[in-house]
């Protein structure tokens, strides 16, 4: 059983318990954690959610500490989701998150938790809105979720954040071609690390040219989005991070659109993407389940094999199985 009131109190020990109840795969476990979620669903939604993505290599992870021990010191309470990629042989992730976040992982305000992919898309793990109630319900102000790099498949942790950073290297390439147009519409900041050193000059020329970048890009919301450079290895300029994500929350609570602020309809928006999320699962569970259903798919996957069907006939007669 998870001892709700020391999760509450922002116990570690049992927040883990929890976040390990919402990760299982056991159908009593599914309704034990969906009964903890209620009880704990009114302490949730007080804190700012940041997604961190780049390519692997970027500096994630030094920047992810960096970063959570300036917030620590300004008395934030930080939790890190950290999504490790499984294999996608065996399944198994190596979830050495802690160890790279060595300085932060001691820090008593820090909550870091790794978790596997285990295929999910989007670069975040299947149970990490979840797991970002809980840290709610705990009492953490910060919740920074690092998500696996993937590239272009990042829909998924946007949709998920109240801000949605990606980290770039300095002269990555072509500056223009070196991050997608799809990245660059769902980012709210591009932050260029590893400027220290001979890649000073670098970084301001890469910086320049995604502002330009930006510049062309038709802007639809009341932020316009923000490039900036940083060390983390050498703790430089990620106060100015900080800052610019704390201007964005000001704006989005001040910025009024039929009687709701950004801020609280972005999270609405994030709970009717989630709900839809869950109901394709929850089909997908149900179809699976059915008898009639296991039967007829082999037959029907040997006449899609063989030409003897077209493949939307074929799920047409699954579905009318239901």
């Amino acid at each position: 059983m998870i001892d709700l009131a020391a999760l509450k109190c922002g116990n570690r020990r049992a927040l883990a318990k929890a976040i390990t109840l919402i990760e299982s795969k056991l159908d009593r476990h599914r309704v034990e954690s969906q009964e903890l979620l209620n009880q704990v669903l009114s302490d949730t939604g007080n804190s700012i959610r940041i997604g961190i993505s780049g390519i692997p290599g970027v500096g994630k992870s030094t920047f992810i500490e960096a970063f959570g021990q300036h917030l620590i010191q300004q008395g934030k309470k930080v939790a890190v989701l950290a999504v490790d990629p499984s294999s996608p042989l065996r399944g198994g992730s190596i979830l050495g998150d802690k160890t790279r976040m060595e300085m932060l992982s001691r820090e008593e305000n820090a909550f870091i938790r790794p978790s596997p992919s285990e295929g999910a898309l989007g670069g975040v793990a299947q149970k990490t809105r979840e797991t970002m109630l809980l840290c709610e319900a705990a009492g953490y102000d910060v919740i920074l979720v690092e998500t696996v790099g993937v590239g272009q498949s990042e829909y998924e942790v946007a949709g998920m954040v109240d801000f949605f950073l990606v980290l770039m290297l300095p002269n990555a390439g072509d500056e223009l071609q070196g991050i997608k147009r799809g990245i660059m519409e769902l980012a709210d900041a591009l932050v260029i690390n590893k400027a220290d050193g001979e890649s000073l000059n670098l970084a301001n020329q890469t910086l320049g040219h995604y502002r330009n970048s930006f510049k062309l890009m038709k802007q639809n919301s009341f932020w316009t989005p923000v490039v900036k450079t940083c060390s983390a290895l050498n703790n430089e300029r990620i106060e100015d991070v900080w800052q610019m994500v704390s201007d964005y929350h000001k704006a989005a609570n001040e910025n009024i659109n039929a009687g709701i602020n950004s801020f609280a309809e972005k999270r609405a928006r994030q709970n009717s993407e989630w709900l839809n999320k869950l109901i394709h699962e929850m089909l997908e569970l149900k179809l699976k389940q059915n008898s009639a259903v296991k039967k007829k798919l082999p037959q029907l996957q040997d006449e899609v094999l063989n030409n003897k069907t077209t493949p939307y006939n074929a799920a047409q007669q699954i579905i009318d199985l239901l």
